[in-house]
């Protein structure tokens, strides 16, 4: 059996003194067609684990990562989809200044990788749009640390009670909804509808007068 790879990491962050709803860690572990029973999670204070296989790649995944800070576990949030895991690991401590990097640890690490297309500077941030969460569930809207413990950690990551399949369509949710409401405009068209058999009678008739 071949050694479990390391999967790719993106990361970015928010920081805030005062409001601890801007004072976060954005997470996205890259790990294709992983489904929730293949996949274990724990997150801990200053710790984060990840076991899963990918079914598509054949290949099991396993992550160990030492973070630079304290997050608080109880207020994660998750969303797992068919192509990543994305996590929001809110920030123990307010503070307005950036963490310097993610991992305790400076060395720099091949799989870690800046994301992009979330990150923003520190002395930005209140410029930045507000952060969608809708897409993810589960931890944080859970009451107490008994489903967490179902959810993760010792409990072998079966992720509790959580339905992955309403998480990951708040996208294909929003187009399916809008093409309801174009649905909903189409009738407009049932006059041009109305006036096609007029003209085709009024043609029907100067065809016979030719006759």
């Amino acid at each position: 059996m071949s050694a479990a790879l390391t999967p790719e990491v993106l990361w970015a962050q928010r920081s805030s003194k005062t409001d601890a709803a801007k004072n976060f860690i954005y997470l996205t572990i890259t790990v294709p067609d992983c489904q929730p029973g293949n996949l274990k999670l724990d997150i801990q204070s200053k710790t984060l684990s990840f076991a899963g296989h990918s079914d598509s790649l054949k290949k099991d995944y396993k992550l160990e990562l030492e973070l630079y800070d304290a997050i608080e576990p109880k207020d994660v949030k998750v969303n797992h989809t068919m192509k990543n895991v994305q996590m929001h690991l809110p920030k123990t401590e307010l503070k307005e200044e950036f963490w310097p990097r993610l991992l305790k640890d400076s060395k720099k690490v091949h799989f870690l990788k800046t994301d992009f297309d979330k990150w923003v500077d520190e002395d930005e941030q209140d410029e930045a749009p507000e952060d969608d969460l809708g897409n993810m569930g589960g931890m944080g809207g859970m009451p107490g640390m008994g489903d967490m413990s179902s959810m993760m950690g010792g409990a072998g990551g079966d992720f509790g009670g959580i339905d992955f399949s309403k998480l990951g369509g708040g996208a294909d949710a929003g187009a399916d909804d809008d093409d309801d409401e174009d649905d909903d405009e189409m009738p407009a068209l049932e006059g041009e509808e109305d006036e096609t058999p007029a003209a085709s009678k009024a043609s029907s008739s100067k065809i016979e007068e030719v006759n």
